[in-house]
């Protein structure tokens, strides 16, 4: 067989392309990679020059981060003078972080500026939705605002750098961190992720406003066992690079000025010390030059890995497998010059260590202004900005039911509406995980949406009816019935609080928690249509209420403007627009559960797996189980990838591709028509798969290749287009690696992962 070999990792994305018009900007390429190449020669000649005036102990000055102890203390400016410290953590006052640029800049001997760094994973004091449910938007242009937003409410107190995105590709729901992540699909993370890094990083580092990326975990930090955090990870590299790596990357090929080594082993050995990751992927592969900083005293615990006797084992095996930066513990700090002078680590070795640091802050422009003064900065919680919080809400919400068109309610028809539930009117909940700098005083709460919806033409009754997500009482039931009882239709808002998701917050049990489910049921006896609206960190199991709600939302933590968005999408102002980045389990025990599974030599049909309860008493051992699926939950999930309804009617047709044999050379343009058959006007995300029927490793039932969110009028219909060359066909081989193989490919284009309009071609041999 012959197939083609990539020198290059990457895989270049398909684009897609809306037949609405062809447009052509003419671009001086030349001048633009000149000025580039100047930045870049400009910026290694200061690194090598501050290098060759550098000391020992100023070196690994730079290598060490602390976290800060709350303003300047005596200790903290003499260790910043003598320029023992390369970057600080958590300092989000102004006046503080300008005090330890001014010691830096000033003090130390050679002025070198500081690293103050922060987690803005998803907004800063106006808070977007979680990243997951960013993901839920498949609006990479969207996302790119939200982080860009971040990044100018972050700046004006100084913060620089930030630990975000997290582009761990997870498949398990358990896992508290899933919250952060963008899913389970390496397209798609590589997408979204390219475009966060975008938003926080901007066109020019250097300019106001915009803070240095950092991509985490890696790597394969997502396939925790059992979900569990901080937990092992056995992944094979054929799996790695097919699945884990191409999202980051992806972000290198962007730009991205940092990467974030993961708490967690990869196959007994553990990210902070794995060489193979750090040097030969990272550096000699793909060639990055930056950033790489340990998690949270990651290097320390290789001691509780067992993969370190000690810190000073530590700190050598840190340093030689590339990690530039210590987060917190102590380990270089204390044992890095001693490991030098025996001669364990070469100083050559700690030079490229500290040149990935020298080059983040010079790309940030530092040297030149290491101050921040907010007046040249946008107003925190604009109307701009909450503008973007709103829409990215908007369009995160996946509508997952809706019998009988309970949804959209009509204000107008509806005398009393009956909101109960815990997650109703809370604004700190709604923000969800990791939001140290959100305010939930800026927070807008469903109930309040909802009664600035309706005004005074419509009676609100609220109530809580549980006090916590987690309560197990039913005390509050009396109450909620009686509301039920009396109104025309039930808003139900449930969910997890956000302190259930996020790290070390995993799950073993993902059913709604406390008596949730209960209050469902008894709700449900009132009579009246139930809409049950979840706020959470996590797709939940929610088979056991599927049947006791006429309606389903899912707007995972929407963030500051979760409210409006929700009221929105109740009342039909929007048609929801969302789709499941994630798949959506029956029951805990389909975990792993995932679109891009791969056949298996017996793969389950319709027509093959049979349900335990049909199976006949004291049938033969041979006469069932042919097929891989499970007894009690067949082999499909509760909602696929990329599902979600839309108060529209989508259908789509005449799929085509470009020809039917393609060569190695050539691109294959795939078009298919979606036509909006409701009647009101609504977004669409179309989506692309492939199939790969036979390689040199088993390839995926299916694979996302592209997706476009297209509006369209009531009655409209209109062609998308995607187009397919080699390298988005290619992948890991046996010998790790990149290929495209010829032979025959299906392709898919519609609404989710499950959909069944297909056409084939074949790509051709050199």
């Amino acid at each position: 067989m012959r197939r083609r070999r990539h020198a290059d990792s990457s895989v270049r994305k398909p684009a897609a392309v809306l037949l609405v018009g062809i447009f052509c900007m003419n671009v001086s390429l030349t001048a633009v990679r000149a000025d580039t190449t100047s930045a870049d020669e400009a910026i290694e000649a200061r690194v090598v020059e501050l290098i060759g005036q550098m000391t020992l102990r100023e070196k690994i000055g730079q290598m060490v981060q602390i976290t800060a102890p709350g303003g300047v203390p005596e200790d903290l400016r003499n260790a910043v003078a003598a320029g023992e410290i390369g970057s600080i953590l958590n300092v989000v006052d102004v006046d503080t972080a300008n005090e330890l640029q001014r010691i830096a800049a000033e003090q130390s001997r050679l002025g070198i500026p500081l690293l103050l760094a922060r987690d803005v994973i998803h907004g800063f004091n106006t808070v977007l939705p979680i990243p997951l449910g960013q993901a839920a938007t498949w609006n990479p242009e969207l996302v790119e605002r939200g982080a860009r937003i971040a990044a100018l409410e972050a700046a004006t107190v100084g913060v620089n750098w930030t630990f975000a995105p997290m582009i761990d590709i997870t498949r398990d729901p358990r896992w508290g961190r899933i919250a952060e992540s963008f899913g389970e699909d390496p397209y798609l993370t590589g997408q979204l992720a390219v475009a966060m890094v975008d938003g926080f990083q901007g066109d020019d580092l250097a300019a106001i406003g915009t803070i240095a990326a950092c991509v985490k975990h890696f790597a394969g930090y997502g396939a925790s066992e059992a979900g569990r955090d901080y937990n092992t990870t056995n992944i094979p590299e054929n799996e790695l690079r097919n699945v884990y790596l191409p999202p980051f990357k992806a972000t290198v090929d962007a730009g991205v000025v940092s990467l974030m080594a993961s708490f967690s082993d990869i196959d007994g050995v553990p990210a902070s010390g794995n060489r193979f990751l750090m040097q030969e992927v990272l550096r000699d592969e793909w060639g990055f030059d930056g950033l790489v900083v340990s998690d949270w005293v990651s290097i320390e615990q290789l001691i509780d890995h067992g993969f370190a006797a000690d810190l000073r084992e530590a700190a050598f095996k840190a340093a030689d497998a590339g990690i530039n930066m210590e987060m917190v513990s102590r380990a270089y700090a204390d044992h890095l010059a001693e490991l030098v002078q025996e001669g364990q680590i070469g100083v050559a070795r700690i030079d490229e260590l500290v040149a990935g640091i020298l080059r983040a802050k010079l790309g940030l422009g530092l040297f030149e202004n290491p101050f921040t003064d907010p007046a040249e900065l946008p107003e925190i919680a604009n109307s701009d900005h909450l503008a973007v919080a709103r829409e990215a809400a908007l369009q995160s919400l996946v509508l997952l039911r809706n019998e009988g068109g309970a949804l959209p309610l009509d204000a107008d028809a509806l005398d009393t509406i009956a909101v109960i539930g815990p997650m109703a009117d809370d604004p700190y909940e709604q923000l969800g995980t990791w939001i140290f700098d959100g305010d939930p005083s800026l927070s807008v709460t469903p109930l309040q949406a909802i009664r600035d919806m309706v005004g005074e033409r419509v009676e609100i009754r609220h109530v809580r009816a549980l006090e916590t997500t987690r309560s197990r009482g039913t005390e509050g039931f009396a109450e909620a019935m009686e509301a039920a009882a009396e109104a025309d239709a039930v808003v139900l808002l449930l969910g997890e609080e956000s302190i259930l998701s996020g790290e070390a917050h995993s799950r073993a049990n993902i059913d709604l928690p406390g008596s949730q489910v209960e209050l469902v049921h008894r709700l449900r006896e009132a009579g009246k249509p139930v809409i049950a609206v979840i706020l959470a960190g996590r797709p939940l199991t929610v088979q056991n209420i599927l049947e006791q709600v006429d309606a389903l939302l899912f707007a995972w933590h929407p963030g500051t403007m979760g409210g409006p968005a929700i009221a929105d999408v109740l009342f039909g102002v929007e048609s929801p627009s969302g789709k499941l980045p994630v798949t959506f389990p029956k029951m805990v025990g389909q975990i792993p559960i995932y679109y891009a599974q791969k056949n298996t030599g017996k793969p389950a049909t319709p027509e093959t797996w049979v349900h335990l309860d049909d199976l006949p008493v004291r049938a033969v051992q041979s006469a069932h189980g042919m097929t891989s699926h499970h007894l009690d939950a067949g082999y499909t999930p509760l909602f696929p990838f990329g599902f979600g309804l839309s108060y529209a009617q989508f259908s789509y047709s005449d799929i085509s591709v470009s020809a039917d044999v393609i060569g190695m050379e050539e691109t294959l343009t795939v078009a298919a028509v979606v036509s909006n058959d409701g009647d009101v006007a609504a977004d669409e995300v179309v989506q692309l798969y492939v199939r790969d029927l036979v390689g040199d490793v088993t390839r995926p039932v299916r694979e996302l290749k592209g997706f476009e969110r297209v509006r369209l009028n009531p009655g409209e219909s209109r062609t998308v287009t995607f187009e397919l060359d080699a390298a988005a066909l290619a992948f890991y081989g046996q010998d790790m690696t990149l290929i495209t193989e010829p032979g025959q490919f299906h392709v898919w284009v519609g609404g989710s992962s499950d959909t069944d309009l297909r056409a084939e071609f074949t790509l051709a041999g050199d």
